[in-house]
């Protein structure tokens, strides 16, 4: 740690370096939504058969969520994310080689393998909200939180045009290669540049007494081991019996089908319902995505300017996120507009209010039991993600039902509403959980 008066902004590299990862695990997420039409295609898959691929990514994602929480506090952020964004990358690369089968085997094939990635990824947002916990002082949580969450939208703006351009030119295997590539050479950067407050050769004294004085908790690495006894059946029951936890949960779920929406259906829909080429798709969905990346970041940095005026959690936190999630409703709007042009426009200011919105992982970092960050942030991720089970295959059935978008937008604009009520009827007054003993 060197030591000069003026304070070193290393926690800034940090969350740069998090956003940049982020970014790559949304996108391989997405990887299907922009090649799927012309696998579908090829490999002879029905919309419901599409439903069950485009959700075997979020089964494994939500079954490996605790044990990915456990293995963090027991082994620390560092190694655990390096193995996992080393192991979803190299399946992401397999799921080129599926075009060797057809119909049901292919289908099977690739549930198995984006089944794989989602095991893989597990860890990796519960492992963001640890690093960001230690790093940052809870003045400037809200924005680091929401950089690394607006990745989620950034990913298609930087990714969707590339994977459209490469399936359209080099074909769809192409798209799953070129990803699994990018993945294994961004572990090497993040094994380099990541490192807990303790030990990051780059920080100074000034900044570790900033950050802790602010409530970092700078030593959480270094206490993994340690704190892995925190994990007992009877400390994830009071975890799960917070209503306040209960609530952020909740509306984590419903803020996620928006989400997957986007990275899953959204390109097929811009093909199939707005008839696009899957180029153009992949081009357009860079809007939207821009949209929410842009509110993703006003949200965090309005949060925290909330925060340091009121000193009030409640404010801070729930005033973007209603602002936000009123705006995202106007995604219904696209069930009567026919020009193609408005509903890129709605669709953007929907994941706009979204990304203002999505402040779940600044909660998480502030409501967190101190020894069971990584669990907690586990569960919270595992209730957002069966949203990921959920809306893929609910779109499919609608779709493969109706021969329509329609009722999958209205769908999706009702759990806008829902998390409205979740967090203002639910969760009451934001504070850190407290773990009571044995």
């Amino acid at each position: 740690m060197t030591d000069t008066t003026k304070r070193t902004r290393v926690r800034w590299l940090i969350i740069t370096v998090l956003f940049i990862i982020t970014t790559i695990n949304y996108a391989d997420r997405a990887t299907f939504s922009i090649a799927g039409q012309s696998a579908s295609k090829e490999l002879g898959l029905d919309p419901v058969a599409m439903g069950y691929i485009l959700s075997a990514f979020a089964w494994a994602y939500v079954l490996g969520q605790i044990p990915g929480g456990a293995l963090l506090d027991r082994f620390g952020s560092k190694k655990i994310y390096v193995i996992s964004l080393v192991v979803w990358s190299l399946f992401t690369a397999l799921q080129g080689f599926a075009g060797f089968f057809t119909g049901l085997m292919a289908a099977t094939v690739l549930f198995a393998m984006r089944f794989a990635v989602g095991l893989g990824e597990s860890p990796s947002f519960p492992a963001n909200a640890r690093i960001v916990a230690a790093w940052f002082p809870g003045s400037e949580r809200g924005t680091a939180s929401a950089i690394f969450n607006s990745a989620q939208y950034f990913s298609l703006v930087a990714f969707a045009p590339l994977m459209g351009w490469l399936a359209h030119t080099f074909g769809w295997r192409s798209v799953f290669w070129v990803m699994g590539a990018v993945g294994v050479v961004a572990a090497i950067f993040f094994a380099k540049l990541i490192h807990s407050p303790t030990k990051h050769p780059w920080i100074n004294k000034a900044e570790f007494d900033h950050i802790e004085a602010g409530g970092g908790l700078v030593r959480m690495e270094e206490a993994s081991a340690s704190n892995g006894a925190a994990f007992t059946w009877a400390n994830v029951k009071q975890v799960l019996s917070s209503r306040m936890l209960l609530g952020v949960y909740l509306g984590q779920y419903c803020i996620n089908v928006l989400t997957y929406f986007f990275v899953t259906w959204f390109p097929i829909y811009l093909v199939k319902a707005r008839g696009m080429s899957i180029m153009e798709a992949g081009f357009t969905a860079a809007a939207p995505a821009l949209a929410g990346f842009v509110g993703g970041v006003f949200g965090g940095v309005i949060s925290d300017a909330l925060l340091k005026r009121t000193g009030s959690l409640d404010i801070a936190r729930k005033t973007p996120l209603l602002l936000g999630m009123l705006l995202a409703t106007c995604i219904i709007a696209c069930v009567w507009i026919e020009q193609e042009w408005l509903v890129v426009v709605v669709m953007a200011l929907a994941f706009f209010g979204k990304g203002v919105a999505s402040l779940g992982w600044a909660v998480v970092s502030d409501t967190s039991p101190k020894e069971m960050a990584g669990v907690t942030g586990g569960v919270f991720n595992t209730f957002g993600n069966i949203a990921g089970i959920v809306t893929p295959i609910v779109i499919g059935y609608i779709v493969k039902a109706t021969g329509s978008f329609d009722g999958a937008l209205i769908f999706v604009g009702a759990h806008c509403v829902i998390t409205i009520l979740a967090y203002f009827l639910i969760v009451g007054k934001i504070q850190r959980l407290e773990l009571k003993a044995a």
